[in-house]
Formats: C-alpha cells, sequence, structure tokens
C-alpha cells in the first residue's frame, strides 16, 4: 500500500539526519532498505517547514517496521493511504505484492515534485 507521509524535522536533528542520509546509515537494518534514501531524495518540503513523500509499506499497520527509524528523525504529522485501498492490487487480494512493480508511486511522486522546493536539497543548503 502507498501512503502519504507529512512529517517535520525535530530541532536539532537536521545534521544528523543529513549524515545519516549521506553515509547511508538510514534506514540500516530495517527490511525496507535502500526505501529510505529513496524517500528523501523524492520527498518536498512546503513552506510551513514540514515535509513530505509517498511510502510503500506492506505492513498490517502502516510504516510499523519504519516508524522506529523516521521517528529518530522525525515527527510524523499525518500518515494516510495515498490513494483508495479497494484500487491497490495487494490490498484488494488480485496481486500479492503488486506495490513493487506498481506505477502508482511514479504517479504520485510526479503529482508531489509540483509542490514545494526538494527537501533533501534544503536539508544540505541548512546544515
Amino acid at each position: 500500500m502507498r501512503y502519504l507521509v507529512k512529517a517535520r524535522v525535530k530541532p536539532g536533528r537536521e545534521r544528523s539526519l543529513r549524515q545519516a542520509i549521506e553515509d547511508g546509515s538510514l534506514g540500516r537494518g530495517s527490511i525496507a532498505g535502500d526505501e529510505y534514501h529513496y524517500n528523501m531524495e523524492q520527498a518536498r518540503q512546503a513552506e510551513d517547514g514540514s515535509v513530505q513523500w509517498v511510502e510503500t509499506c506492506f505492513c498490517a499497520t502502516p510504516l510499523a517496521e519504519e516508524r522506529p527509524y523516521w521517528e529518530e528523525y522525525f515527527e510524523l504529522l499525518e500518515v494516510k493511504d495515498a490513494h483508495s485501498r479497494k484500487n491497490c492490487r495487494h490490498e484488494n487480494g488480485s496481486e500479492p505484492w503488486a506495490c513493487c512493480d506498481c506505477d502508482c508511486t511514479a504517479k504520485l511522486e510526479a503529482r508531489l515534485a509540483a509542490s514545494g522546493s526538494g527537501f533533501l536539497h534544503n536539508l544540505k543548503r541548512a546544515s
């Protein structure tokens, strides 16, 4: 399932987040692997400082695996379904693990890219 995540970097964690992204330690030990770095590359920052990205997660509870890794650096403000579950082939049972090869993430990220500014660029500038 795809989730739209809205978060804010915890005060004082910008530099350590940038370092974790740069050295590849963000998400180390998670089954989600390189997704953390990819999510940060795609993330957008709004004028109010909040950050949004599209997250793929197969857990019964949204971001059950990823949440501890994200919460080290972010206050998660909102995690919501990015689209209707009835349209998700994985969720409706028509194709298990369909999110791995689904084009809906690219569509959602393209829509998100039209808003705000690149988070990773802003993070590097700020820290």
